[in-house]
């Protein structure tokens, strides 16, 4: 028998995180910054949704937005959250790390890993943004990662279909690939069928105004608007990947 399929949501705060689960996600992804791309959550943060759920939780490590070029007060300040995550009974973390080249930074990756134990650790879409993707996918392998969040170096998942389904065909099991980016109730099913992966990535996102019933408008890039989890959009999804 196959086994089910595995929704993974990525919740960028505790309350987020609280409505994927409600909504039927098999884990959480979880980080801050959304709109950013995703940074590591605060340590107060990790602290109190393990508080508040039982799925497993993997914290996304990335010491800044931008490119995933670090350097050596990142990649320490990195290896410190690591830990507390390891420490606060984090299930899992993400990762994701390159040379200037494009390529995998390996030595780094595999060191990560081996810190991280016996926490799950997947690499994230930096790999999106490496030069061979074919050569990367056996590097990350050989770093010990148990998976990789790809959108098959595309925009959107839907958009890298075809290089996911290789990816998928060229692990065989060694790994787990995870469609990711743009995944939607419109394409979930989709991707499933014509990719042959098993676990799929979404923010399940929508924007929530601000409650503030005073603004200062002459301010600008304060309040407003934010992202958060949808637990009707991740009830959707759950039920979409059930079904298959």
């Amino acid at each position: 028998m196959p086994t089910p399929f595995q929704l993974e949501i990525c919740a960028n705060s505790v309350s987020s995180a609280i409505a994927a689960q409600a909504g039927g996600a098999d884990r959480v992804e979880f980080c801050q910054n959304l709109e950013a791309g995703g940074t590591t959550p605060s340590h107060g943060q990790i602290v109190t949704l393990k508080q508040h759920i039982h799925i497993p939780v993997h914290v996304l490590i990335r010491a800044r937005a931008g490119d995933f070029l670090y350097d050596e007060r990142e990649y320490e300040e990195m290896e410190a959250d690591i830990r507390f995550c390891r420490d606060a009974g984090c299930e899992g973390v993400v990762i994701g790390l390159l040379h200037a080249n494009g390529r995998i930074d390996a030595e780094r990756t595999a060191a990560l890993v081996e810190l991280a134990r016996p926490m799950h650790v997947t690499f994230h879409r930096a790999f999106d943004r490496c030069a061979n993707p074919f050569e990367a996918l056996e590097e990350i392998i050989a770093c010990g990662c148990g998976r990789l969040l790809t959108s098959g170096q595309q925009n959107t998942a839907e958009e890298g279909i075809d290089l996911i389904r290789q990816l998928v065909q060229q692990a065989d099991g060694r790994i787990e690939i995870m469609p990711g980016s743009g995944v939607t109730p419109s394409n979930i099913q989709r991707l499933a069928r014509e990719t042959g992966a098993r676990s799929f990535h979404s923010s399940a996102k929508e924007t929530e105004a601000s409650r503030m019933v005073y603004a200062n408008d002459a301010v600008q890039g304060m309040g407003g608007a934010r992202w958060v989890t949808s637990k009707k959009k991740v009830r959707e999804l759950a039920d979409l990947l059930q079904s298959l």
